[in-house]
This record gives structure tokens, C-alpha cells and sequence, in this order.
């Protein structure tokens, strides 16, 4: 199943349809950062930065031809002889992921706006290489209109499709990656698409609906579009948090409670895994954190053990300091004491020594929330702050977020940790590479049900 990647970001989408059998024929990603990692595991070692930094100079033509193009999309569309070249070998499969929420058949809204352009160059892409099957990927949101009776991005964009090159038969889905195997709460729209004259050679349709996915208990396969990933978890059988992480936990009560992480990491590896590793797990690097910060995180792993809204430390914030008082007083009067945070730091003996504490500790950020430890986690995102460890007070390591994701250890993320606010427009650190990818739980389903109709 040859196939190309484009918007590749890391290489999460790659990783599952490799998996799955695809063949890598050329991944395009204009980040130098997210594209060395995508080099680095998907096709040759890149960890020496100045020969990275070399391929990145590198002329076109060799990068097209070491299978990883650094670059715009734009840059390909306008390389003639590549683009021949690409739609002489038959792609059986294109994938990616453009931003799509300014998308627009009337007119095309704001050519100025490059959510709009991407879009269209994927779709210029693949009237001109004429793949047999097509896979679209992004965030939820794309699927709200933009004005009272105009159809969303999400339609729009699937009626285009539809019209490209020979046509494809469309078929949209709202898919949760926690369906297919992730600890991971993370809804995802998808537009899958086959070649029309395949699609009727084989007799598949598709639906005008968008299907939603949902456990392997609570779906009959009949219900499951051709097009769509058939899931693959039960209801009983969901990962968590701690099945993720509980090994990389340095406090000893996740290791003695939680023996039962090994089947979720085992099964990563054995899906995944592309290398041994040699002893040392990467990414996971502690991030530093001010003393008071650590206090807060402990706190909130307090109220969330204590069953409180962790947003205690906000709501009273934003209240002069008797009323703030009062409030601190009224709730955390129904939590246990001494106040002990899990890694057994004690935070306060008495009820006026704990209100004396959320009020030293009070801040209007209201996002910060510990994660469940025997639930799935929140959808990760590019930036870690938001995401308290339930054991430890300080956020989750690259490695805690790529083992929700469903990267085995042996994906290694190059570049640099995270970046300054000033710099998230034009860098992908590793937090970013994460946050952005595609599960490479969803994308191996995906992989798995395109090479079983393409193969047929």
C-alpha cells in the first residue's frame, strides 16, 4: 500500500498506517522540528544535528527522493516533474492533516487566509496524482458553520473531494481515539474517500450522515461504513491513565498499586515499537517548577483526592480576600485532615492552616486540573500546563503525553523541549510534535480497514 504523508508533523499518522502495511513513498512537512523527528523514526537516524541541519539545506530533488520533503506543500505542487513522477507510480493512498476551519467552496472566504489555502493544495494534490484512496484528518471544531445556513468546513470540504480529479466516494466520521486503543479521550473528525471507479467496482457507499464511533460492545459491524475504522476496544477493557504511566512514576505508591500497567505497555510495544531501547526511556525529562507551583499542583491533587472542584484556588481569587476566605473555609471544611498531598508531603494540620495555604496559593488560572488516575486522559494538547500528575506534583513528561497518544518508547522526539509563547507560531518542540499528532492507535485502524478494501 504505497502511500503519502502530507502535513506529516511527527509522523503519528505514518507510524499507524505503516503498521497497517502502508509503504512510505514521500511525507512533506514544512517544521524542521517536527520533520526530524519524523525522519529520525520513520526513515533514518537523525539524531547528529548538523547533518540534519544539512539535509534541511538540502536541494529538493534529494529531499523528494529520500522520501521527507522539507518544505510548503506549495513548493511540491509547483515541481512538475515530481508531481509526474508521483502520479506515474499509483499512489494507492494519501493522508494528512490540513487546517481546515477556514475552508470555503463559496469563494473560497479569504484567499489571504492559509487555513484556506492548505486545503485546497491538498485537494490540487490529489487531482494530480489520482490516489486510490484518501484519508483527511482534524480537530473537532471543523464541523461547526460559519454563518446560519452554510454548511461547516467539514461538509464543504467533503463536497470537494468528492468533485476531485476522477472523484471519490466520501464518507465522513466523528472518531474517538480511546474507541481504538488509546488512554486518551481525543475526538477527531476524519473525511475517508475512495476512487469512485473503485468504489463502485467493489460496491461501497457511503453515508450522507457522519457516523460516530463508539466501543466494539456497543456497535454492530453492519452499522460501521465501509469507509470508517471499524473500533477495536471494548467498554470493559478502556486504558488509563495508569496503565500508561504507572511504571514511569518515581512515587512508590503507583508502582505497588498499579503492578497491572504491563499489558497496555506491552501491547504498545508489540504494535509499534520499530527498535529496542537501550535502558533509558526518552522524552521523560521532569520539567523544573517554582516551589509555589509545586505547593499548587499538591494542592490540586488534594482537592481532586478530596473529591473539590479544582478550581477552588481560582473561584477565590477573584474574590476580595473576607468573601475569598469564607468560600476556602466552606469547602475545604469537607476535606479530610491533615491535609497530605499523595507524595506524602503533609500541607496543613488544621482547617484555618489549609485556608491560610489556598489563599497564599490562589491564582485566576482556572485550567490546571490533576488527571484521573483510573481514567482515560483529557485529549492532549501542544502545551503541558494544564495537565497535573495524580502522584507527583509537577506536569506529565513528553514520554507520559506520547504514551497517551500511542507512541512506543522507541519513538524518539528531537528538538527542543517547548518554546516561548513569542516563538509557538513558527516552532514544533516536542510538546507541540505530541499535542499535534494524529493516535497512532486511530491511524493503524485507518491503515488497517484502507488496505483490507485496497487490497481486495
Amino acid at each position: 500500500m504505497k502511500y503519502v504523508d502530507l502535513f506529516s508533523g511527527c509522523g503519528g499518522l505514518s507510524l499507524g498506517i505503516e503498521r497497517a502495511g502502508g509503504k512510505l513513498v514521500l511525507a512533506v512537512e514544512k517544521s524542521d522540528m517536527a520533520a526530524r523527528t519524523f525522519r529520525h523514526n520513520l526513515i533514518g537516524d537523525s539524531s547528529d544535528s548538523r547533518r540534519w541541519r544539512a539535509y534541511v539545506a538540502s536541494d529538493e530533488a534529494d529531499q523528494i527522493s529520500s522520501r521527507l520533503l522539507v518544505k510548503e506543500l506549495s513548493v511540491l505542487l509547483e515541481n512538475d516533474a515530481a508531481m509526474r513522477d508521483l502520479r506515474d507510480q499509483e499512489l494507492d493512498l494519501v493522508v494528512g492533516g490540513p487546517p481546515c476551519q477556514g475552508f470555503s467552496l463559496a469563494g473560497r472566504r479569504n484567499p489571504a487566509d492559509v487555513r484556506n489555502k492548505l486545503p485546497w493544495q491538498y485537494l490540487e494534490f490529489v487531482g494530480g496524482t489520482n490516489p486510490r484512496a484518501v484519508v483527511i484528518e482534524n480537530v473537532v471544531g471543523m464541523d461547526r458553520s460559519f454563518a446560519a445556513g452554510e454548511d461547516s468546513s467539514f461538509i464543504q470540504l467533503q463536497q470537494a473531494l468528492a468533485e476531485t480529479g476522477q472523484g471519490y466516494v466520501v464518507q465522513g466520521v466523528h472518531v474517538n481515539a480511546v474507541h481504538y486503543g488509546a488512554p486518551q479521550n481525543r475526538p477527531r473528525l476524519m473525511i475517508l474517500a475512495l476512487r469512485a471507479d473503485l468504489a463502485t467496482a467493489r460496491g461501497i457507499s457511503s453515508s450522507d450522515v457522519t457516523w460516530r464511533s463508539t466501543f466494539l460492545d456497543r456497535v454492530a459491524e453492519n452499522e460501521v461504513p465501509k469507509l470508517a475504522p471499524l473500533p477495536t476496544v471494548l467498554s470493559s477493557e478502556v486504558s488509563t491513565v495508569a496503565d500508561a504511566v504507572a511504571d514511569l512514576a518515581s512515587v512508590g505508591e503507583a508502582i505497588a498499586v498499579d503492578a497491572s500497567y504491563g499489558p497496555y505497555v506491552r501491547e504498545l510495544s508489540a504494535a509499534f515499537r520499530r527498535r529496542q531501547t537501550m535502558g533509558v526511556v526518552p522524552n521523560h525529562v521532569y520539567r523544573r517548577h517554582a516551589e509555589r507551583t509545586v505547593q499548587r499542583f499538591r494542592f490540586y491533587q488534594y482537592l481532586s483526592r478530596s473529591g473539590l472542584d479544582q478550581r477552588l484556588l481560582s473561584h477565590a481569587a477573584r474574590l476580595p480576600d473576607a468573601e475569598s476566605r469564607i468560600l476556602l473555609k466552606d469547602r475545604l471544611s469537607l476535606a479530610p485532615l491533615p491535609a497530605i498531598s499523595p507524595d506524602g508531603s503533609v500541607l496543613a494540620a488544621s482547617l484555618d492552616a489549609l485556608v491560610d495555604l489556598a489563599v497564599s496559593l490562589s491564582t485566576k488560572k482556572h485550567s490546571q486540573k490533576v488527571l484521573p488516575w483510573r481514567q482515560p486522559a483529557r485529549t492532549v494538547v501542544t502545551l503541558p500546563d494544564d495537565y497535573v500528575h495524580p502522584l507527583e506534583p509537577r506536569i506529565f513528561t513528553v514520554r507520559e503525553m506520547a504514551r497517551f497518544q500511542g507512541f512506543p518508547d522507541d519513538f524518539e522526539f528531537l528538538g527542543k523541549e517547548t518554546t516561548g509563547s513569542d516563538r509557538r507560531r513558527f516552532e514544533v518542540p516536542q510538546y507541540s510534535q505530541v499535542g499535534n499528532a494524529v493516535s497512532p492507535w486511530l491511524a493503524l485502524a485507518v491503515g488497517r480497514r484502507m488496505n483490507a478494501i485496497l487490497s481486495r
